[in-house]
Parts: C-alpha cells; structure tokens; sequence
C-alpha cells in the first residue's frame, strides 16, 4: 500500500472518531462558564444603540485582562503592553485627532466576569472598542455581547480557529498558522509519535482533534491524550501516562499557571528535552522562567519571538524594557495585542470614523497594515484575521528562543482550514458547533 493510501485510510478511520469526540467536546464545553452561545440577561432581538461619545477630544477605550486568578501570570503583559501602545499613540496625536482615555478592567480568569465587564464597558462606560482576554472561553463570553450591542473587541492570543466575526478582529494566530507549522516542523523531524496534553476546555480540545487528523495524514500516531482544568495543577496522574507511552514529543495545549504543575511533574517523572521534549504552543518568554524548573531545550510554536530579526523589533523591545510595570521581555501574544491597537488605529483611520459598521466597511476594501515587530502584517478584511509568519524556537538557557525553523513567508490567515483536503467539512461543522 502506498504511503499516500495508507494516510487516507488513516484518516478515514480516524473521521467518525472525531464527530464522535466534537460531539464530546460540545458536551464537555457546553456546560462550562464562557462557552454559552448567549450570555444571561441579553435579549437577542433588541440591540443596544451605541452610546459612544466622539463630540470631545478624547476616545474611550476598553482593556479587558485577567489581573487576577490562575490567567494572570500571562494576562498582566498583554494589559501592560495596551497601556503602552495607548500612550505612544496619544504621544503621535491620538486617533482621528483624539487622544485614547482607556478604562482597565479585570476579567479575574472567570468567564462570565468577562461577559459582564464587557457589558459594562460598552453600555456604561461607551468604550468604542475593547482589547483583551486570552483563552477561547474569555473570548466565547465576550462574542454575544459585542455581537449584541454592535461592539468591536480585539482579540490578541493564537487560538483554536472555526471562528469569525464581524465585532471581533483576531491579531494573534488561527491554526494554520501556529498548529500546522507546528505539526510540519515535528514531521520534518522524523517525530512517529505525539502525546497531547492540554488545559480542560475549548481551545486545547479543538486544537488537539485538528491535530489527531493532521497527525493520521502526516503518519504520526497519536499515544495519548490527557486534560486537567485550567485552575488545577496538579499533572501527576496525567504524566505517568506521558511515561508510560513514551512519545517522541509532548504537545503542550496547557494554558496559565497550570503550566507550573506539568513542568514540575514532567521532571519529577524522569522526562527530560533530550529524552522527551515538548513543544508548545502558551509558554512563551515570560512564562519560560516562571516555571519553576529550568525548561532549556524544549519548544514553542509561536509567529513572533523577541529574538525575531526584524527591522522593527529592536526598538519595540527598547521601548518596551523602558515602560513603567514591563516583565522584561516581549512575547508572542503581548506583541499581538500591541498591535492590536495600531490595527484599531489604522481601521478608524482608514474609515475616517469611530463607527463600527463604517470601520468594517474599510476592513473589507482591503489594503489595511501593521508594521509590527513581527514585520508588516495585512489584515484580511473578510474574516478579520491577519497575516504572519511561522516560527519555531527552542528554549536556551537564557529562557530566550533560538530559533530552529520559520515559514518562507507570511502565512495568510485560513481559520476554518478549507484549503485542507484531510480536514473533512462534517468534522469542520461538528467542530464549529462543539466550540460554540
């Protein structure tokens, strides 16, 4: 049998395995805080008319992080990061001539405090547009009520892709940006079998069923799957099956503090990078030194590092290492919501205009971009996604990324994969319905 036929057998045994485990996947998520369709208390048939007040020399904004629970070890930055990007904005003369009033709020790693501050942000305190969450639960609870109330929230953490919205723009990474690149890179390594483990809700569980099908085409076996809650970090149990199957590779869908837990019990456990290394795709360069344990020789999957060779990357990291409250270091998702802003800047700018309808109506001529420390990302105006480029780093002793593969270009943004024939469309439905 030939090494193409046999993938596609492997795919279609693995097919009816993952509607059965989408359908899983919406049981288990279906229930948890964030992932409802709908928030408590919205009516869905009445929108709220925008209150924005643009008669002054000022605009409002919205910072929606988690500064508090399990998410703040991560959230803290990317809040720290707006800060900054908001005051160097106002320092160039603001927005359409309007300096930026931001309004911080905690989301405290509780997704319906994300829904209610989101609420409170766009019909209190009339904020034009919001930044902010960082898992897909922040991000499902904050949907319907931008959706609802004709908000705009942007959005700067890689995640599970399946999604698209008109309120939402998305500046950090859709799966084919992060997790295939990933996938490729592990194949051209000669990696034969994975062990997925992840935090317990939306994001690791989608990403991890696009990842058994991805992996049955590149003929990569699957050994094991475990989760534990995104607030427990307590990984012992789950490891000692990492040991027992002996993979090749961990792949690491863990978010927040709960990484601390897996890295201790991954050591205490005998693993090691040279033995059986991880690649992940939420540790990043402030995480890395925080885990407690030295973590060189390991992997992430991310578009930007701050050992990234751009023009611009050099001054933003100055910048940022001179900012009042910086972590020291930049990262993936703080250079994602950094941009962020700029992007928010550009739209508004291109529109001529605070007014959502009239700023998606720019995104959608096309030609909006970002010179980012990344390099210059293009925003697709139909699924408000954007361009970037793919990279793999490996962790030096420094807890900095050398880094060991990158894509030729930038990679445009496919968040529901449908330039892939092994992703079959009723798993892509089932998916999209699991993930709310």
């Amino acid at each position: 049998m030939s090494t193409i036929r046999t993938r596609r057998l492997r795919t279609a045994l693995i097919v009816p395995a993952m509607l059965a485990g989408a359908a899983l996947v919406l049981a288990g998520c279906g229930a948890r805080a964030g992932d409802t369709a709908q928030p408590a208390g919205l009516d869905s048939d009445v929108a709220a008319e925008s209150c924005v007040d643009t008669s002054g020399d000022t605009i409002k904004l919205g910072f929606l992080n988690s500064l508090t629970g399990g998410m703040a070890i991560s959230e803290q930055t990317v809040s720290n990061v707006l800060h900054m990007a908001a005051d160097e904005i106002n320092a160039d003369g603001g927005i359409l001539g309007k300096q930026i009033e931001y309004i911080q709020e905690d989301g405290a790693t509780d997704w319906p405090t994300f829904a209610e501050k989101t609420e409170k942000l766009l019909t209190q305190d009339c904020v034009a547009a919001i930044f902010g969450g960082w898992t897909s639960s922040s991000r499902k609870a904050v949907k319907p009520v931008v959706e609802e109330h004709n908000g705009l929230f942007f959005y700067p953490v890689q995640y599970e892709g399946l999604e698209s919205s008109p309120n939402i723009y998305y500046t950090g990474a859709t799966t084919n940006q992060q997790i295939i690149p990933a996938m490729d890179y592990l194949a051209s390594q000669g990696v034969k079998t994975l062990f997925l483990a992840g935090s317990d809700y939306v994001f690791p569980r989608t990403a991890n069923a696009i990842i058994k099908l991805y992996a049955a085409e590149l003929g990569i076996e699957i050994v094991g799957e475990e989760y534990v809650p995104l607030d427990k970090d307590d990984w012992t149990t789950q490891v000692s099956k990492i040991v027992a199957a002996d993979p090749d590779f961990i792949f690491n869908t863990i978010n927040g503090s709960s990484n601390v837990g897996f890295v201790k019990a991954y050591y205490d456990a005998g693993l090691t990078p040279e033995t059986t290394p991880i690649i992940s795709v939420s540790i990043a360069e402030e995480e890395a030194p925080a885990m407690g344990h030295e973590v060189t020789g390991n992997y992430a999957s991310w578009n930007y590092f701050q050992s990234l060779d751009t023009p611009n990357n050099p001054a933003f990291i100055e910048r940022w290492q001179a900012y009042p409250g910086n972590s020291g270091v930049t990262s993936d998702p703080m250079e994602a919501a950094y941009i962020s802003l700029y992007l928010y800047k550009a739209l508004a700018e291109a529109a001529g205009s605070f007014d959502v309808d009239e700023i998606n109506a720019a995104a959608a001529e096309g030609g909006i971009t970002v010179d980012a420390p990344e390099g210059v990302v293009t925003l697709d105006g139909e699924n408000h996604h954007i361009s970037k480029p793919g990279n793999i780093g490996r962790i030096n002793a420094d807890n900095q990324f050398d880094i060991v593969w990158s894509s030729e270009g930038f990679i445009e943004p496919d968040p529901y994969l449908e330039q892939y024939d092994w992703f079959p469309s009723d798993v892509r439905d089932a998916l999209v319905a699991a993930a709310g």
